[in-house]
């Protein structure tokens, strides 16, 4: 299993990018962080700068039919970067274009409404982005994690840093069945 890890090139919370890819590497999969820009990401810890990690692929060289799903990690900064890069959003669009798994944690859904694929879907974010959700046609609930089926679409949503073991456990089993079924 390949799975895309997208974030600009800094603002990402460091937890929502390591707990994940920890977790796809203990399930055998293989994480590939991919970015707007070449070079590295710097993470944060909320508002202190954390680490940096090298980006493996540049947005604009890649498809979804590259990977076998996505993993949308928050911090505020990384989304609100993603949404203003039209690759980026045209990058996440192409996941739900071709029914592939997408998850997204904290502040993530705001790359998600940018890219319009929210319409009819029931998801959970950080709650300030309750109404953006709202607005994008979807509908928030206040839960740990959230999948949401529709059509050939997977997505897994979480809140918070607190969530994290619930967010990878089931990310990481809804693709494994999406990956068992393709």
């Amino acid at each position: 299993m390949k799975v895309a890890f997208l974030m600009a090139p800094e603002g990402v919370e460091q937890v929502e990018l390591t707990d994940p890819w920890k977790a796809v590497e203990g399930a055998g999969g293989t994480p590939r962080l991919v970015s707007t820009a070449p070079g590295s990401v710097q993470a944060f810890h909320h508002l202190d700068k954390g680490d940096t990690f090298p980006v493996d692929d540049v947005v604009r060289k890649v498809t979804a039919r590259d990977f076998d799903g996505l993993v949308l990690p928050g911090g505020v900064a990384n989304p609100d970067a993603l949404r203003m890069d039209e690759a980026a959003v045209a990058f996440v669009k192409d996941f739900f274009d071709a029914g592939q798994p997408v998850a997204a944690i904290c502040h993530a859904p705001w790359t998600l409404v940018e890219a319009d694929v929210l319409r009819r879907r029931t998801l959970t974010s950080w709650p300030s982005l309750r109404t953006d959700i709202r607005n994008a046609g979807g509908s928030w609930v206040d839960e740990q994690v959230k999948v949401c089926v529709s059509g050939p679409n997977t997505l897994v949503t979480s809140r918070k840093p607190d969530d994290l073991p619930a967010f990878c456990a089931t990310f990481v089993e809804e693709f494994g069945k999406a990956a068992a079924q393709a």
